[in-house]
């Protein structure tokens, strides 16, 4: 009989600060929109439907604002996706920042949407308490869902590190402006879950954040059930990267994958928070075509 491990994640005991991210991050984005003229959604070329913030999008229309979808990974998608894609966002541009891909095609579209905004008389807006002042310069926001790449984008769209990168979701804390041309100034933001994706509670939702990115594999707390939904997402996919035959079982994964790469414990036994940890991080650092 095939012994069975259960898994923990005593050795990852981080503070889970999605609560606090759900009540600060969203007012921050909403202060990027009403001071902004044109908004950047950055989305998981992987994962649209997902990863876009209908809510936001909304309030975007609502202010009469410009709209740009980035689908950002869109090396490590097919041609399937790409059609969907096209049918459904308008006006859109695919880029990869790893390969440094469509920067130069988005760069030419924010400056011709820009050209669309009317100038602006230099003027305050007040908002919570914080006041920024307008120069005439068109601004343009970026918003999207934690671990889109929205940081690396901006510092490929300034040709310079100019904003803050992190490896896990929700490294950028608050707004940061760069400085695209003399009449466009660029705006970065935290990351945000969409409120009607979000839980603090639900394993099913929170393996569908990590599974998105919206959660670092460094930081969910059972990984193994993430691996299970991606499995069940897309079936065969983990077995082709790796070269295993799990026949669709996340337990035969897992210790195929360990044994494998020799991620042993005391007793011979497999590390399955190490392995699922490994398949995450390989997951949402783009390194599994789906």
């Amino acid at each position: 009989m095939k012994l069975r491990y259960s898994f923990s994640s005593r050795r990852t005991r981080k503070i889970d600060n999605i609560c606090r991210q759900r009540q600060k991050y969203p007012s921050v984005a909403r202060k990027i929109i009403d001071i902004s003229d044109v908004i950047l959604e950055i989305l998981d070329a992987r994962f649209p439907e997902e990863t876009r913030n209908v809510e936001l999008e909304e309030e975007i229309l609502k202010q009469k604002k410009k709209i740009i979808y980035v689908f950002n990974k869109a090396d490590l998608i097919g041609t399937k996706m790409e059609k969907k894609v096209k049918e459904e966002f308008y006006p859109f541009v695919f880029v990869s920042c790893t390969k440094r891909r469509g920067i130069k095609d988005l760069r030419d579209l924010i400056k011709r949407v820009a050209n669309e905004v009317e100038k602006r008389e230099k003027r305050e807006i007040k908002r919570d308490q914080i006041v920024i002042a307008e120069e005439g310069k068109i601004k343009v926001g970026v918003i999207g869902y934690p671990n889109t790449g929205k940081s690396s984008l901006l510092n490929l769209l300034a040709g310079k590190s100019a904003a803050g990168v992190g490896a896990e979701a929700g490294f950028t804390k608050g707004m940061q402006k760069i400085r695209l041309s003399n009449e466009i100034v660029l705006i970065d933001s935290p990351g945000v879950i969409p409120a009607e994706q979000y839980s603090s509670a639900n394993k099913e939702i929170i393996a569908d954040h990590t599974m998105f990115g919206g959660k670092s594999f460094s930081q969910v707390k059972e990984p193994e059930v993430v691996v299970a939904r991606i499995m069940e997402r897309y079936p065969g996919i983990l077995d082709k990267h790796y070269g295993i035959d799990s026949g669709g079982d996340c337990d035969e994964l897992i210790e195929s994958l360990g044994r494998k790469r020799g991620f042993l414990i005391k007793g011979g036994e497999i590390n399955g928070d190490q392995v699922a940890r490994l398949i995450l991080r390989d997951w949402q650092e783009g390194n599994i075509k789906i």
